[in-house]
């Protein structure tokens, strides 16, 4: 099992500090970024990498394991719970404490890792264990999150079509089983964690399944009533405004808001703000009108 020494792949040493590390890892995401890099799986795979150390040297308790487990890290519970085992069982003992690390290289094998824990017993060298997870980040604009629909991505240099289910959340993440990294003596895949981050591309507002957004009316609409065509998602809506609608007015349009995440058909709710403009530019003629209708209010 290839060994990645995390500190390396984000360029700090074994002492840095939080900030070091999110430091470092924000200018190599953007560098390493492939949106930045088009058809570049070298790219890619550093990116993944990137991500990867980050995530685990970020976490105080995932970088404690790993400090001193190595590429194991993630099967140091079981690694620990092994040696107990052994101890109970009146096998050999081995030292085994907070000050003991252990190295590894692309040389060194799992069955040397087990050696050097447990001692030469085959029964554990035999334990199988799953694959390492892996971790993708998929962009998409709001508009495609309004659909389902296919998305191909690549992790790992391998090309990856899934199907998108409309009403996706922004920071939504998904598992694809058994598209992680192979098992350990025999152990399952691991699986691929992917969290998808949802672009505004549009003037609306998303909260939940709800959408929100201000659109502008003149005055004399506002007070005289009158029709507004509206452009949703799922196209163009003609409203009626009411004579003598008030500024901040809201109108809510049931269905008309964003797909709830696989419910199909089910929607949530398009609520529109009345943002009523007051005229600009006024000419002599219609400064008199507005006086003549001031006049007229003071009279009230």
């Amino acid at each position: 099992m290839d060994y990645i020494d995390y500190y390396k792949v984000l360029g700090i040493d074994k002492n840095a500090t939080g900030d070091d590390i999110k430091k470092a890892y924000r200018k190599l995401a953007r560098k390493h970024h492939p949106d930045l890099n088009p058809n570049d799986q070298e790219a890619v795979k550093k990116f993944q990498q990137i991500n990867e150390a980050h995530e685990v040297l970020s976490d105080s308790e995932k970088r404690k394991k790993y400090d001193q487990y190595g590429a194991e890290w993630k099967h140091a519970d079981q690694f620990e719970q092994g040696r107990q085992q052994r101890q109970q069982q009146g096998g050999r003992q081995r030292p085994f404490g907070g000050e003991e690390h252990f190295a590894y290289s692309n040389e060194g094998d799992f069955s040397d890792f087990f050696s050097q824990m447990f001692g030469s017993g085959r029964s554990q060298a035999n334990v199988k264990y799953k694959g390492q997870d892996y971790r993708a980040e998929v962009k998409l604009n709001l508009t495609d999150a309004y659909k389902t629909h296919p998305q191909t991505f690549t992790v790992n240099g391998k090309n990856i079509r899934i199907t998108v289910q409309a009403g996706i959340e922004n920071g939504q993440e998904i598992k694809i089983k058994s598209y992680g990294g192979p098992g350990i003596n025999g152990g399952p895949t691991g699986d691929l964690f992917i969290t998808f981050t949802i672009v505004n591309n549009t003037a609306f507002t998303r909260r939940g399944n709800d959408l929100y957004i201000d659109v502008p009316i003149n005055l004399y609409k506002a007070m005289l009533g009158g029709d507004e065509t509206i452009e949703t998602l799922d196209g163009k809506v003609k409203l009626t405004v009411k004579p003598e609608t008030q500024n901040g007015t809201k109108v809510r349009l049931k269905g008309k808001g964003f797909p709830v995440y696989k419910n199909e058909g089910s929607f949530g709710d398009l609520y529109i703000t009345w943002q009523v403009e007051l005229p600009k530019n006024l000419s002599e003629k219609e400064k008199e009108l507005f006086q003549q209708l001031a006049d007229e209010a003071s009279k009230k």
